[in-house]
Order: C-alpha cells, then structure tokens, then sequence
C-alpha cells in the first residue's frame, strides 16, 4: 500500500469511527436497536479492556527499549485489538443505554469533567495516531514509526488510564 492509500484509509477509518462515537454522544437519545439488549455489564468489560490495553502497552514499551522486537510486536498488536474490542463494545453500551450522568458534586465534579474532556478529546487524537504508529511498523518504515510512537505511546497510555479513571468515578465514585 502507497503512503498516500495508507493516509487515505486511515482518514476515512478514523472518520467513521468519530463520526460514530459523535452521533452516539451528541446525538438524540439512545434507542433500542438490536432489541433492547442487556448492556449492563458494558461499562465493566469496557474499564477492564481499558486497564488491559494500558497493561500491554506499558510491557510493550519496556520490551522495545529492551530490544525483544518480536514480543513488542505482539504486545501492541494485541493492545491494538483490545482498543478494538472496548471500541465495538462502547458503541454497542452507547447505543442502548446512551450516556451516564456524573452525579458527584463539589470539587470531584471539576476533576471528573477535567478527566473526562481531556480524554474524549485525546481519544479522538489517538485513532489516527494509533493508526499512522501501527502502519509506519507494519510497513518497516522503523525511523517514521520511532518518531510517531513517541506521541502515540503517552497518548494513548492517558487515554486508556483515564478510561479506567473515569468510570471508577461514574459508577463507583
């Protein structure tokens, strides 16, 4: 694949995929499709996917800086895949049950929308990232992939901790 078809397909993933999580958060209430579905367990398989992905991500890194490329690999392909999964199963919760208020009052209030806005935002940001880090590798393009990977890492380490972070104050809080 060109860089310039690899561009374009990652653009229009990540399109989608905010096109869709916008529509799910910003658009009329959640309905029923699919049923009615029990979606009551969403939001714990999506903090544990969350918590897993920072785990591979964090073994992933120290693998790559201990030189064990092939174990690096495999961590963050399958961190990737976890990131997918909480994906597919975060559009599925919002399209049942649409979205949680945040109930705490006081100071928490500002450090949970502080949390909360900083992650949306950054995991609008790390699709593409995510994307452009995983292709610059699988394309052996290692001084591109170095280069991307060193903003992609913390970002999308954030945005899977403040996942964790921010349901634990939903719906534990």
């Amino acid at each position: 694949m060109s860089e310039r078809a690899a561009r374009l397909t990652i653009g229009a993933v990540s399109g989608v995929v905010l096109a869709v999580v916008g529509a799910l958060l910003l658009g009329p209430k959640a309905g029923t499709v699919g049923g009615g579905l029990d979606v009551s367990a969403l939001p714990s398989l999506n903090a544990f996917l969350n918590g897993t992905s920072a785990v591979l991500l964090s073994i992933g890194y120290v693998l790559i800086r201990r030189g064990n490329v092939t174990a690096h690999r495999a961590c963050m392909v399958s961190a990737f895949g976890v990131s997918t999964l909480f994906l597919i199963s975060y559009v599925i919760y919002h399209s049942q049950a649409g979205s949680v208020r945040f109930t705490g009052q006081g100071p928490i209030r500002l450090v949970y929308f502080f949390l909360l806005v900083t992650h949306v935002v950054l995991a609008a940001v790390i699709v593409p990232l995510a994307l452009t880090t995983l292709y610059r590798a699988w394309s052996e393009r290692f001084d591109r992939h170095r280069r991307i990977a060193r903003w992609t890492l913390p970002i999308w380490l954030y945005v899977s901790v403040t996942g964790v972070v921010v349901y634990w104050m939903l719906y534990h809080g």
